[in-house]
């Protein structure tokens, strides 16, 4: 191969795999929140968590949400605070 091609293959290797957004499922509709109730509180499924099946969090969406929708969650260790 090539030196470009060698340099090519070695930058996808290296590529930062914690960037990637994990995949998760709205399982439940808690209710909606905010002052004016833009958001909508839901509990999701994490799809790709390797380490751990079948963990469920709470998390705050904003825009239409149903039941089944797949979620990109940037991060998964926080949780949103429940509504009152």
């Amino acid at each position: 191969m090539s030196k470009k091609a060698d340099k090519v293959a070695e930058a996808e290797v290296k590529e930062p795999v914690g960037d990637q957004p994990k995949l998760a499922q709205v399982v439940k509709i808690i209710g909606r929140t905010g002052s004016r109730g833009g958001v909508t509180q839901v509990r999701v499924k994490i799809l790709d968590d390797i380490n751990r099946t079948d963990r469920t969090i709470i998390r705050n969406v904003k825009g239409p949400t149903k039941i089944d929708d797949i979620l990109a969650l940037m991060e998964t260790e926080r949780e949103a605070r429940r509504l009152r």
